[in-house]
């Protein structure tokens, strides 16, 4: 697997999210994001924008994240969305839809590297979708956090372990083990 061609997808790392539960995974997603511009590799972000009518505000009564300054990527990350290979704005969970899944194809990505915000939702059901589109999908375990918690944190890889297999959870040491092997 070379991963100087496997993109590295930071999911919803956005002001609404990072409070004191998710905060500490803001540097970490800087070092590996360092890590991968240092490689030649592709960087993705995604953003989550809710909006009045969604199934979040009618079934859940969660109406954050419609408005900046919430759904501003965070200020420590905005300088690496912005020369982003591509910043992909979403209104669902998983920030890879039918489209980006193909253009993931046009690319020849086999592979995507994800972290972000929040390990048990956004993260877990992008992992999920790249899993069924038959892209390998690898979460970052230490640079990922859920704004809920660490338990919540926790019940997400367990989750994940299940639907994509212990094998794709990875540390940002691995990854980095894995970037430099193919350099």
């Amino acid at each position: 697997m070379d991963l100087r061609t496997t993109p590295l997808f930071v999911i919803d790392v956005q002001n609404g999210f990072v409070n004191d539960h998710s905060r500490h995974v803001v540097p970490v997603i800087a070092r590996l994001i360092d890590q991968w511009e240092a490689a030649g590799a592709p960087v993705l972000f995604s953003r989550y924008f809710n909006h009045p009518e969604s199934p979040f505000a009618r079934l859940l009564d969660w109406t954050a994240l419609h408005n900046a300054p919430e759904t501003d990527i965070v200020p420590a990350l905005a300088p690496y969305a912005a020369r982003a290979t591509q910043v992909i704005d979403k209104v669902t969970y998983s920030a890879l839809p039918r489209d980006i899944i193909g253009e993931f194809r046009d690319e020849d990505w086999d592979t995507v590297v994800l972290c972000g915000i929040a390990t048990d939702s956004c993260v877990l059901k992008t992992a999920a979708d790249a899993f069924e589109a038959n892209i390998t999908p690898l979460i970052v375990t230490d640079a990922c956090a859920s704004e809920a918690g660490d338990a919540t944190h926790q019940a997400g890889l367990t989750v994940a372990r299940r639907m994509i297999g212990a094998r794709q959870l990875i540390t940002t040491t691995e990854a980095a083990a894995l970037l430099s092997s193919t350099a």
